[in-house]
């Protein structure tokens, strides 16, 4: 007796008749229990294309909400659930596709405390996260607990996907063993992503979560799959096991520890206090203050919206242009959300500029703070 009714037969049909899959192959399917980490830009499609394609069992990581800038490219959501937990809002979107699938919620922050507990006992983990921290603790749970990694990224216009951890494959640390330093690798935030592009990754990422659950095909083991959506070209590199890899080539990795938020910038060395918030800003303007209110980020985002009285000196362009900002001033600097302008503080102290100040959490955090006519972005 098939483990399919009959709704899910005729729902499945266009699989079942394909001859690598049959109905044995959607039975397995309906089997197989896939955790997707990130309900965002790469996690949408995934998730909708594994309830479509009637994996059994999908578990969902994340702790953010619906926010009006997601939804150019996370396509689970919606403008109705704005403000409401990307779960909630991913749940309802999966279960009118296909109420035939099960879903786990983990509503929480993948940490090196909870991530074996949440991956252990799923066939196949998709990453779909947006930060190094989260995908190192992806791909070291993975390894120690010998699941599969249906890995992806993107930025801008380009993305990359592979499998990593699979068995006698190599994993993401074999390619990139350390996390970059901090502040050298802008995210998606700061320097954009094509609203598209996650749809393409994503799609990718299914299918071979698909190819490991039915044994078919040849999936991306020791390969990474480059995509350059701009001149749409696809380009595989060969990525091979390293004896040397601390966490699937010597094993020296056996417990998994927190990595730190690489993309955040410390404040500068010796210069405790340099961070001011929106709040302090608006208040001490109110008061008289008058500083030199520098913007660093890029001429494209400057013509969406600024703070008032700002000056317009991008990141790359402040080596050459430190002569026009004052130095009998105090100087408060800003970004998006932080991390370009604490690269400008150090690069102003260096110069030798002592009265400057880093605008906590950026332009996002004065248009949710302090000006909301201030498109966010």
């Amino acid at each position: 007796m098939s483990l399919l009714s009959g709704p899910e037969l005729a729902r499945y049909d266009r699989h079942i008749i394909l001859p690598e899959v049959g109905l044995a192959g959607q039975e397995r399917l309906k089997q197989s229990r896939v955790l997707i980490v990130g309900c965002g830009g790469l996690g949408s499609p995934v998730a909708l294309y594994l309830a479509a394609a009637g994996v059994g069992h999908l578990g969902l990581v994340d702790f953010d909400q619906v926010d009006a800038s997601n939804l150019q490219r996370q396509i689970l959501h919606g403008t109705s659930t704005i403000g409401r937990s990307k779960l909630e809002s991913a749940e309802a979107r999966l279960l009118n596709l296909n109420p035939y699938v099960r879903f786990e919620r983990y509503e929480t922050r993948l940490s090196a405390q909870n991530a074996l507990e949440i991956i252990r006992g799923y066939d196949v983990v998709v990453d779909g996260t947006d930060n190094f921290a989260t995908r190192y603790l992806v791909n070291d749970a993975c390894v120690l607990l010998g699941v599969p990694n249906a890995y992806g990224s993107i930025y801008r216009f380009e993305g990359q996907a592979s499998v990593f951890a699979a068995d006698g494959g190599p994993c993401y640390r074999c390619l990139f063993r350390q996390p970059p330093p901090a502040g050298a690798v802008p995210n998606c935030a700061e320097g954009g992503v094509l609203g598209v592009l996650p749809g393409l990754v994503g799609t990718i990422q299914a299918t071979e979560a698909i190819k490991l659950l039915l044994g078919i095909g040849r999936p991306l083991v020791g390969e990474l799959l480059l995509v350059d959506a701009l001149e749409m070209r696809f380009r595989r590199v060969k990525v091979r096991k390293d004896p040397g890899c601390p966490a699937c080539g010597t094993r020296t990795i056996q417990s998994l520890e927190e990595i730190d938020a690489v993309c955040e910038l410390p404040p500068p060395e010796g210069a405790p206090g340099r961070d001011l918030s929106v709040a302090a800003l608006a208040e001490r303007r109110r008061s008289g203050w008058n500083p030199y209110l520098l913007d660093v980020r890029e001429p494209h985002e400057w013509t969406i919206g600024r703070i008032d009285g700002a000056v317009l000196i991008p990141l790359g362009a402040l080596p050459r242009r430190l002569a026009e900002i004052p130095a009998d001033r105090d100087v408060v600097v800003y970004c998006k959300g932080g991390v370009r302008s604490r690269q400008a503080v150090e690069a102003l102290l260096e110069a030798g500029f002592g009265r400057v100040e880093n605008l906590e959490g950026g332009i996002l955090a004065w248009s949710a703070e302090i000006d909301p006519s201030i498109p966010r972005y």
